[in-house]
């Protein structure tokens, strides 16, 4: 079985990067974040093609996740149980919002997260909060959001099936994670209490399935678009592959696909891909 995490950061302006890339890869299940598409326009026709069943949870804004799948896709979850609602809009990148911002006509969970067994595994695919800085409310809203995600998991892992949580997380584990913990002095994605919801998930049984880096000695999965960034290799490690224990003791082999982030137009997100026996 293959397995795939992939942010694609908006699925519709890389939807010809994504068909190649499947085609080329072979998953036999990929999960994708920031999809930013609504659930009944993702390009499922496109995908069914290439033989994926599709499970998409979205409003059309910057959030949005699915599940493609070739071998089955069964007990659908659109967000889990406990999943908490943030009453506030979501800066476009660049914007550099700061304080408080307006709230949405209608609050409530964001399409961050989407859960289906395939071929007996319970897949989901997970998209965190950014947390913005670590004054602001949504850094809250994140430790809120990944307090609720242990609850659910902890119930589905008490279940006794195999899991993985994949995805991107918004949290560097380690200092190692990232190519300068001095420049994230003062910022999310490096704080302690982010670091301990990644650890309190890991108590639950789950491991975290290291992939091996294509560049380097860090497996970065994520590189600002900022020029210079991704061919320096300044990136982090934020899109985290979390399998239950028999899963995870029975990878064959995992690595960062570091050439879906090169070329024209790619995500600032590379996949991780997993191949499990």
């Amino acid at each position: 079985m293959r397995l795939a995490t992939w942010n694609v950061n908006s699925v519709k302006a890389r939807l010809p990067r994504l068909l190649t890339w499947l085609d080329e890869t072979r998953p036999d299940v990929l999960c994708l974040q920031e999809t930013k598409c609504r659930a009944d326009l993702f390009p499922s026709a496109e995908v069914a093609e290439l033989g994926y069943e599709t499970a998409a949870h979205g409003d059309g804004r910057w959030n949005g996740v699915a599940v493609l799948s070739k071998i089955g896709l069964e007990d659908v979850s659109l967000g889990f149980h406990g999943e908490p609602g943030y009453a506030g809009e979501e800066p476009e990148p660049g914007e550099g919002v700061q304080g408080e911002i307006a709230e949405p006509a209608e609050p409530g969970p964001e399409a961050r997260a989407i859960g289906a067994t395939c071929g007996g595994v319970r897949v989901w695919s997970l998209y965190a909060p950014n947390g913005r800085t670590p004054a602001s409310a949504h850094y809250a809203y994140k430790l809120e959001w990944f307090a609720a995600l242990r609850t659910a998991l902890a119930g589905e892992l008490a279940d006794g099936g195999p899991l993985v949580a994949c995805g991107d997380y918004n949290v560097a584990p380690t200092d190692e994670d990232v190519w300068d913990r001095s420049a994230f002095e003062g910022s999310t994605h490096v704080t302690e209490p982010e670091r301990k919801a990644l650890a309190e998930l890991r108590a639950l049984g789950l491991q975290d399935v290291v992939p091996t880096p294509m560049k380097g000695p860090h497996p970065y999965t994520y590189w600002d678009y900022r020029a210079g960034m991704f061919h320096k290799n300044l990136g982090m490690r934020i899109d985290l592959f979390y399998a239950s224990e028999p899963l995870a003791n029975r990878v064959r082999a995992a690595y960062v696909d570091r050439e879906a982030r090169k070329g024209k137009g790619p995500s600032d997100h590379a996949p991780i891909v997993v191949d499990i026996d």
